[in-house]
């Protein structure tokens, strides 16, 4: 007799963590391989409790943290975090310049894929929201960060330059992005993460543009409200 394993049952865990960042409401991911139980996590911020409880329960270890911009709502938990598990940091290279971000076990990669014990990462710049902004592909789960959210995109704060460039990125994404991908974004404005690309493709109105004059016009508009009114998804 032979025994069945589902595939479904193999693939990387994805585990989202609501943390709150001083008034802000942020999402940080675990991803777990089911198999070897290595985990890495992205972006982490909030409450350090959260993530330690989370690696206890699904018998993981901490051994790599991927940030997708330096900003300090991404950020806050890197050091305690690279400190207690002794643990690599992944930031891309442009955005450590820029930014000035520095820690023990940095790593700045270019977009090259690498692997953290048998989970496989493989980085997109995604530049607009800051100078060094990545998403990151893990199997058929992107996290985008301040990218691109559900709902939207990130804010570029009023720069037409940095709009510019942000248009770019997500056209990229468009182009190299499966519609069966799943996204995780930094912030919700009340839709859940995990939401497939596809859905995006037809539901988020900043990846209807297909030409940056527009896209920038509509971004940059006056009037903008609740910009920062981040929920966490239901």
């Amino acid at each position: 007799m032979s025994l069945s394993i589902r595939q479904d049952s193999l693939k990387l865990q994805v585990i989202p963590l609501r943390m709150y960042f001083l008034v802000i409401k942020n999402y940080s991911y675990l991803g777990i391989n089911p198999v070897s139980h290595d985990a890495v996590i992205i972006d982490p911020t909030g409450e350090m409790e959260k993530i330690e409880q989370a690696l206890e329960k699904a018998d993981a270890v901490l051994r790599g943290i991927l940030i997708t911009h330096a900003h300090p709502d991404h950020i806050q938990l890197v050091k305690p975090l690279v400190k207690k598990y002794s643990c690599p940091v992944w930031m891309s290279r442009k955005e450590i310049v820029t930014s000035g971000f520095n820690c023990d076990r940095l790593i700045g990669f270019d977009e090259i894929p690498w692997s953290v014990g048998q989970i496989k990462i493989k980085p997109f710049f995604t530049p607009g929201h800051t100078p060094g902004s990545v998403c990151y592909l893990v199997e058929d789960n992107l996290f985008t960060g301040d990218t691109l959210f559900t709902e939207g995109c990130g804010s570029c704060f009023g720069d037409r330059a940095a709009t510019q460039v942000l248009y770019n990125s997500l056209q990229y994404l468009k182009r190299e992005i499966t519609p069966e991908t799943r996204i995780f974004p930094g912030h919700s404005y009340g839709k859940k993460p995990g939401n497939s690309f596809s859905s995006l493709l037809q539901e988020n109105i900043y990846l209807q543009f297909n030409n940056s004059v527009d896209f920038c016009a509509f971004r940059l508009r006056k009037g903008q409200k609740n910009l920062f009114n981040f929920r966490w998804g239901a």
